[in-house]
């Protein structure tokens, strides 16, 4: 009989319990699970029959199911599910929860399963009216591309008369009023390349400012086509906010206890707190704010539903955002969710239900 050595024998039974440590799969409970949740679509959407789906509701059944975990909906407040999942009454936080540096101290996160950013929710001013559409003609922009291109002609012009007036007094004699007024004909018709030809140079720096002008007029006028089409086109939508540079100076509204909420704290932006996003979309609807800041597909989503040609959101997004589940501190659900979270987020079937609640 061989006999081993004390430490011998303490290192086979530390690498015997290592091995059956970390080759032990998590022990899941077999008791029914508390979810908490809270309306928040499209990640959390109570339908009139008290079903829940939507793109967390749904991820997390396909998760459970996999897992065959027992569990019921349980709706809270934000406070609410905050609290039951670091108490861990509640056993996991499936809705619109953002993964941020607060709550990762009192509880646990999954992987994160969609990532956005905040967005910025301003008043749509809608179809404008004729009258709208013809005072843009005397509008400041409008106006200077006129001037400046008037003064360009002009500028060609005079420069002609110069050279011609004395060689070509035919065409561009007469008193200094009517040889310039000629010379701007001219000017006007060379580079629209309409080009009458009632009025052309005959010396040769003439022929050849000519040429110059014809080739430089298309260029010309292809720029303040451009800007002329800039200056007349009506927007969707004209508001004083235009990004986040711009909420210092306006009327703001978020939601309470949210991430939008510890973003316009952290950059001293006075804002209006209400309790949920579709008390500060009536808000701005009904003009007592001049911006909401919040989540940017959550805002997408109920302005599309319920407020289309009223509201409309900025197009870019800022401040990154993480969703993830939120599991309290040790859970040994943990792992196992991650492990099926990371495979359906990475299946076709995924994109199609992104695609599905939240479009393009």
């Amino acid at each position: 009989m061989i006999k081993l050595s004390k430490p011998i024998i303490l290192l086979l039974f530390i690498f015997l319990s290592a091995a059956h440590v970390y080759g032990e799969e998590p022990i899941l409970p077999q008791r029914k699970l508390i979810v908490g949740t809270k309306e928040a679509p499209p990640f959390s959407i109570k339908t009139d029959e008290g079903i829940w789906k939507g793109i967390s509701i749904d991820l997390w059944k396909k998760i459970a199911k996999e897992l065959k975990l027992q569990y019921e909906f349980r709706e809270f407040d934000l406070k609410g599910l905050l609290e039951g999942v670091k108490s861990g009454s509640i056993d996991a936080v499936v809705a619109a929860l953002t993964m941020t540096e607060e709550r990762e101290k009192i509880f646990d996160f999954s992987h994160p399963f969609h990532v956005t950013g905040l967005g910025i929710a301003v008043a749509s001013k809608g179809e404008k009216s004729w009258f709208f559409r013809i005072r843009r003609f005397f509008s400041t922009q409008f106006l200077k591309v006129v001037a400046t291109l008037t003064l360009l002609l002009f500028g060609i012009g005079i420069l002609v008369w110069v050279v011609e007036r004395k060689r070509n007094p035919q065409q561009f004699g007469g008193g200094i009023l009517q040889g310039i007024g000629s010379a701007f004909w001219w000017s006007a018709v060379t580079m629209t390349t309409v080009g009458y030809g009632d009025k052309a140079p005959k010396t040769s720096l003439g022929r050849f400012i000519a040429v110059i002008w014809m080739f430089t007029g298309i260029i010309i006028i292809s720029s303040f086509t451009a800007a002329i089409t800039l200056a007349l086109t009506v927007s969707h939508f004209e508001s004083k906010v235009r990004g986040p540079q711009d909420l210092f100076y306006v009327s703001v509204a978020t939601v309470s206890d949210s991430t939008s909420e510890s973003y316009l704290k952290k950059k001293h932006i006075d804002y209006i707190d209400y309790k949920t996003p579709i008390e500060g979309l009536n808000a701005l609807a009904e003009g007592a704010v001049d911006a909401l800041v919040y989540d940017s597909p959550i805002l997408k989503y109920l302005i599309n539903k319920d407020f289309k040609k009223k509201l409309i959101v900025l197009p870019k997004t800022f401040e990154r955002e993480e969703y993830a589940f939120a599991l309290p501190t040790g859970s040994t659900l943990r792992e196992p969710i991650n492990r099926l979270l990371l495979k359906k987020i990475h299946e076709p079937e995924w994109q199609d239900k992104l695609y599905f609640y939240l479009g393009r």
